[in-house]
């Protein structure tokens, strides 16, 4: 589906989100961040993806505010911590984040990661549906037996599956698992990372000349016609307006199935489960 330029994807409850957005991953501070937003929006970026561990959802929601744009034409992603997680602790996170977004609902609420309590976490969020608080849910850097887990447990499947994913890790196998459940699949690094390697793969460079297009632009044209959800971050106003400039072309059968060859099930997060495990659970965002 397109409507002004921009390609919205239907989530399994029926709910249209935008496919092209800003990630504001590492910017730095709220005023950064309503900086950066404000920008996105007058260029058309209709989903803001954000989260409780990056401390800039207050910047997130006042750009949102100060532009006048409808907010039922905003799409805003957030996520939880987990030192948020459980039946009793969920709920009033999830009132705290929709008052630091400055907004009466959240469109679609992530669990950030597979640790803690996260069936707690999961039921208190299919009750904000229920509320109306939230409108769609889902998971972030979930795996093997705690995805199983969840999914045993969940009356309400993620409607999003949010991954590190680009051209040389394509998640083929999980992708594959998580299609009975029509969850379409979001990506973080969507261009590796910004890998000088990946991003000048020759199939790129021949690509980027033939359609007057940059490699990056190549790539996340990739992202589109694979049904990604991507977001891109930048604070750079020139590489907004690049960045969001690929929907005047088209990869054909042949140029999609190249760049699928290019899968190496290669990661660049590539912390253990264990670290991550002792990393994450020392850290606690700020309200």
């Amino acid at each position: 589906m397109t409507d002004n330029g921009q390609n919205y994807v239907t989530l399994n409850n029926g709910a249209k989100i935008p496919q092209f957005g800003l990630g504001v991953y590492m910017i730095n501070g709220d005023n950064a961040t309503e900086e950066a937003v404000s920008e996105a929006l007058k260029l058309g970026y209709w989903h803001i993806d954000t989260a409780h561990a990056y401390q800039n959802e207050r910047g997130v929601g006042r750009a949102v505010k100060k532009n006048g744009i409808n907010r039922h034409n905003i799409w805003i992603t957030s996520k939880l911590w987990p030192s948020d997680y459980g039946e009793d602790k969920t709920p009033k996170a999830i009132d705290k984040m929709l008052n630091r977004l400055d907004t009466d609902y959240i469109d679609l609420l992530l669990l950030h990661q597979q640790f803690g309590d996260y069936i707690g976490a999961w039921k208190a969020m299919e009750k904000a549906v229920k509320e109306g608080k939230v409108r769609s849910i889902g998971i972030s850097n979930f795996s093997g037996k705690r995805l199983d887990n969840l999914l045993a447990n969940a009356e309400v499947k993620p409607a999003v599956m949010q991954v590190e994913l680009h051209p040389y890790y394509q998640e083929k196998e999980l992708r594959q698992r998580m299609a009975q459940y029509d969850t379409k699949f979001e990506a973080w690094y969507p261009i590796g990372h910004g890998d000088p390697k990946l991003i000048n793969e020759p199939v790129f460079t021949k690509l980027a000349k033939k359609y007057g297009k940059t490699n990056v632009q190549i790539i996340l044209r990739w992202h589109i016609q694979k049904g990604f959800i991507v977001f891109p971050k930048s604070t750079n106003p020139e590489h907004l307006k690049q960045n969001i400039d690929v929907f005047d072309f088209k990869l054909t059968p042949d140029e999609m199935q190249a760049i699928d060859a290019l899968d190496k099930h290669q990661r660049y997060f590539t912390m253990s489960l264990e670290a991550q495990k002792s990393a994450f659970s020392s850290f606690k965002p700020a309200d």
